[in-house]
């Protein structure tokens, strides 16, 4: 047998092995980051992926590479919620829809202690505040296109409203009262109460 015989390729399915390793750590990391903190076990996150310690640092060599790709990760989510809610019959539900969406966000991250943006934001290849920024102006926009938001408003205003409300809340809210802020917010967007679909 030669040398090049004797070569095993990385074929299909150990690089397909890898990506599901990948996945599984950053599903992982997103869950016990939102429990335990930036400084969460790392051993944790391995256990809870079903891999070993090993299998997380041949993908994240350190703990700031892995929370670029849990803010990465989150950040995708919203953009592909965005992109859904941008293609939806009514306007206003889609923008109501995400704004909920990102305030789940921007608590998970202000609970984190700002963390993942503050270490990983740099590290990320794009500009996540102006990523965000367009999905809020997209959607607000189109809800201002049919007559049913305030015209004088941006997209930023919504975002630091929404941001304010994850600050404000950040540790001591009741139950409840993030969205109920939220719900006045959207009550000022349209200029009258709106009729909510509660589960």
């Amino acid at each position: 047998m030669t040398n090049r015989q004797a070569r095993i390729p990385v074929g299909p399915a150990r690089r397909t092995d890898a990506r599901l390793n990948r996945e599984r750590l950053v599903a992982a990391a997103r869950e016990v980051f939102a429990e335990a903190g930036p400084g969460a076990s790392l051993n944790e996150i391995a256990r809870r992926a079903g891999v070993g310690p090993g299998t997380l640092y041949r993908h994240f060599p350190d703990r700031s590479a892995l929370l670029t790709a849990v803010l990465a990760d989150r950040i995708e989510t919203l953009h592909a919620r965005a992109e859904q809610l941008l293609a939806s019959e009514d306007a206003d539900d889609a923008l109501e829809e995400w704004l909920r969406a990102f305030l789940a966000h921007a608590r998970v991250n202000q609970g984190m202690g700002g963390a993942l943006l503050v270490e990983s934001a740099g590290e990320l290849g794009f500009d996540c505040h102006r990523r965000i920024l367009d999905m809020a102006t997209g959607l607000l926009t189109r809800a201002q296109r049919r007559g049913t938001a305030r015209a004088d408003l941006a997209g930023d205003d919504l975002l630091q409203l929404v941001i304010g409300i994850a600050l404000s809340t950040a540790g001591s809210a009741r139950a409840g009262q993030p969205e109920l802020l939220l719900d006045l917010v959207l009550d000022a967007v349209h200029g009258a109460p709106r009729r909510r679909k509660r589960p």
